[in-house]
């Protein structure tokens, strides 16, 4: 973990990461220097219904990491986890994968000098290689259930340097489960709500206002909430809420009423939602989130 921070900490001192950058990119276009090639990646997991088909790996730009980093190179590495319901597909582990990991990676590697992986890792949070990543993403987690032992490995990961960051979660009973779920994890410890005022809105990317992003077909529908999670409360604002270690390092950024990892699934599919939520919020906001993970 710490050659990796250490990497990313070049990466900003040499201002590799601009928002110029990411416009010169453009809608859906991959980088002059990413090559196609057929990856060798883990195989996607066999998943309940999808709304989609499994999307295609060749489908999707790919690169060669440098020789000299190929031992250490920074993974997107999603947490499959167990969840009760059904609700439907906004309550499951694989929720935008793998597109939005892809999607991703692809622009961390592009606009920043650290060295991404192409192919992310999909974990249970019980696997000992979870130990090998500094950073782990989980998307859906309304429903979510983690047994003790899960909760046991969250912790201890949280707790000896790791970060994660919950995304795409909406609505009162969502909060009241995965609050819930957290209380398993750290019993003595209570989730602090950060203000815009906090460094990791402004690390890289300096946000002038809290990010929210909606999915694309709710957008298309004329809405900015997603409502069809359930009772608002009448609360439809963004929520980043933050656990932190005794030292107020931040070790978990849960993203309630928000899902920023659509930003990065649809990036190329419409060049209108690209631009009022990918290029002004998704992006910046992930970059913002691993450039903390990776040098706190």
């Amino acid at each position: 973990m710490v050659s990796l921070r250490n990497l990313l900490r070049m990466s900003i001192v040499c201002g590799t990461v601009c928002c110029a950058a990411l416009v010169v990119a453009q809608f859906g276009e991959s980088s002059s220097e990413t090559v196609r090639e057929e990856p060798r990646a883990e195989p996607p997991r066999a998943t309940r219904w999808r709304p989609e088909p499994m999307p295609l790996r060749s489908d999707f730009p790919t690169w060669q990491v440098q020789p000299e980093f190929r031992h250490d190179v920074f993974t997107f590495v999603r947490i499959e986890f167990d969840s009760y319901g059904p609700f439907g597909w906004w309550d499951r582990w694989d929720n935008d994968y793998p597109s939005g990991d892809w999607n991703f990676s692809q622009r961390l590697q592009q606009l920043t000098a650290l060295q991404v992986a192409p192919n992310g890792r999909v974990l249970r949070l019980t696997d000992p290689a979870l130990f090998d990543h500094p950073f782990i993403y989980m998307a859906g987690v309304q429903t979510m259930v983690l047994s003790r032992a899960e909760k046991t490995a969250l912790r201890r990961y949280l707790l000896n340097g790791g970060f994660m960051m919950m995304d795409d979660f909406w609505a009162t009973e969502s909060w009241r489960n995965v609050s819930a779920e957290m209380r398993g994890v750290f019993p003595d410890r209570k989730p602090v709500e950060l203000t815009l005022s906090h460094p990791i809105f402004h690390l890289v990317y300096d946000l002038e206002e809290l990010p929210q992003v909606v999915d694309i077909k709710t957008w298309s529908d004329g809405y900015r909430y997603e409502y069809t999670h359930g009772p608002t409360g009448g609360d439809l604002k963004p929520h980043f809420w933050a656990y932190q270690d005794d030292a107020g390092r931040i070790v978990a950024l849960l993203c309630h009423n928000n899902d920023l990892g659509d930003g990065w699934e649809r990036e190329g599919e419409n060049e209108e939602y690209f631009r009022e939520f990918s290029l002004k919020y998704s992006y910046p906001m992930g970059i913002n989130i691993v450039t903390y993970a990776m040098t706190h």
